[in-house]
């Protein structure tokens, strides 16, 4: 079936349309060459259209071993060309069928050189997916609809549980984690208890943690004014350790000031500067806001780790509490593991601190 993809500056591209669905959303695209199961399953695109700049997509297929979360969270996936057999070892069902079961609208046949070099030029922007022959006054209704906003309260876990293990005891404040976080935390034998985006300080301290982590997740910092707060009342209680949404959430916890990038960062190449050991590494990044660099000015607070193409801040920690937290994905998912020492970090701290 014949669809497009239409922007809010009225840009069209064409495809082929997988199902006859409707759907709207924030495009972005990620540069990552595989893990594209990995990327539909990352509760931090909640709400938007992923767009893949990699030109065959669906090789492998997918497996249950790579799903980052309960479900997917994404309005919509385009792609240049959609492999409908794939071959792996681990396969189970072919991409198609798992773009199927999971309803996600999947527009092919694209060509996304030119749309990531549009969204990279005009920025990023609400775009719908339709069938070719939509009326105009539908395509307008959709484009005219607000995007949904409140998306770390759809992507957070419904309910609290644990992750029993011997280590230290870490409450984990999920605003849309990615399971291998969850993963690597446990790996380094962490007693872990997530906890929904919702709760308290009072919450999080009646867990009885060692250190207190926040997750990645999706949309603004600033839409969810309740976990700064939350952030803020924990300063200084307990070591903390944030990643993507919790590095922003921390940051403005702290003072500080966070603004949305362009196009942001997606993808598993993206270069980091560890400005406290001078080494630079590969990074799996996912973000559309950063930390403002000038709002740490009279903070206790110094940046660590540096955005090598842009040089935006990609990690702060505090000059006198236990607090740190990067903008990227160290246990990656897809990506490389370059930045595994990061958990260990934070678990050597926690000892440190009991």
């Amino acid at each position: 079936m014949k669809g497009k993809l239409i922007l809010e500056d009225e840009s069209v591209f064409h495809g082929e349309l997988l199902d006859d669905v409707r759907s709207a959303g924030e495009v972005v695209f990620n540069t990552g060459m595989t893990g594209y199961q990995e990327i539909l399953t990352d509760p931090s695109y909640c709400r938007q259209i992923v767009t893949l700049t990699y030109p065959l997509i669906g090789n492998y297929g997918t497996a249950d071993l790579f799903l980052q979360s309960r479900k997917s969270f994404v309005s919509g996936f385009i792609v240049g060309e959609l492999c409908e057999y794939g071959s792996h070892w681990r396969l189970e069902t072919s991409l198609h069928d798992f773009l199927t079961a999971q309803d996600i609208p999947c527009l092919y046949d694209v060509d996304t050189r030119a749309l990531t070099r549009h969204i990279r030029a005009a920025g990023t922007m609400k775009g719908v997916i339709v069938s070719e022959h939509t009326p105009k006054t539908e395509i307008d209704k959709l484009l005219a609809q607000p995007l949904k906003r409140d998306v770390v309260r759809e992507a957070t876990t419904p309910e609290a549980y644990t992750m029993e293990n011997d280590g230290p005891r870490v409450t984990v404040l999920d605003f849309g984690i990615k399971r291998n976080i969850l993963k690597s935390l446990h790996d380094w034998g962490c007693h872990l208890t997530v906890l929904p985006a919702s709760v308290t300080a009072q919450d999080v301290m009646g867990t009885n943690p060692d250190g207190i982590f926040l997750s990645n997740g999706p949309g603004d910092p600033k839409d969810v004014p309740e976990a700064v707060e939350t952030a803020k009342a924990l300063l200084g209680q307990k070591p903390m350790f944030g990643i993507c949404l919790g590095h922003q959430l921390l940051a403005l916890a702290l003072g500080a000031d966070t603004y949305k990038l362009k196009f942001g960062h997606r993808g598993s190449n993206q270069p980091v500067k560890n400005l406290l050991t001078g080494r630079v590494h590969i990074t799996s990044q996912n973000h559309g806001y950063a930390v403002d660099e000038t709002s740490l000015a009279g903070l206790p607070v110094e940046v660590s780790h540096r955005a090598v193409n842009d040089g935006t801040v990609e990690g702060i920690r505090h000059k006198e509490l236990p607090i740190f937290s990067v903008q990227y994905h160290p246990e990656a998912s897809p990506g490389p593991d370059d930045n595994t020492y990061l958990f260990d970090q934070f678990v050597s701290m926690l000892k440190k601190e009991a």
